[in-house]
């Protein structure tokens, strides 16, 4: 897929990105999600943090957020293993022959 490049502010300072086309918006969300929080956290005036602290913070949020979806998914998929296993034996069931 083609690349394009691009450039976000996070916290004040540019990075520039090589991504692929089409995921521009993905990641201007991103960006834009990552400076609201870290706006939100810094109003807070918590004393002695310096900006790495706020962005650890930011960093913690984000990544708590990943786990509880992926845990969430896991228990999703778990559920759907069992729904397959009930309708494996509605199946076999409605098949027998000796029913």
């Amino acid at each position: 897929m083609a690349k394009q490049a691009i450039t976000l502010k996070i916290a004040g300072k540019s990075y520039p990105f090589q991504i692929e086309s089409g995921k521009e918006e993905m990641y201007r969300l991103a960006e834009r999600e990552v400076n609201q929080y870290l706006a939100l956290i810094k109003q807070q005036n918590i004393r002695n943090w310096t900006d790495q602290d706020y962005l650890s913070m930011a960093a913690l949020k984000f990544a708590i957020a990943n786990v509880g979806m992926r845990q969430s998914r896991e228990l999703d998929n778990e559920d759907l293993r069992r729904l397959e296993a009930v309708g494996a034996e509605i199946d076999a069931y409605l098949n027998d022959p000796t029913r």
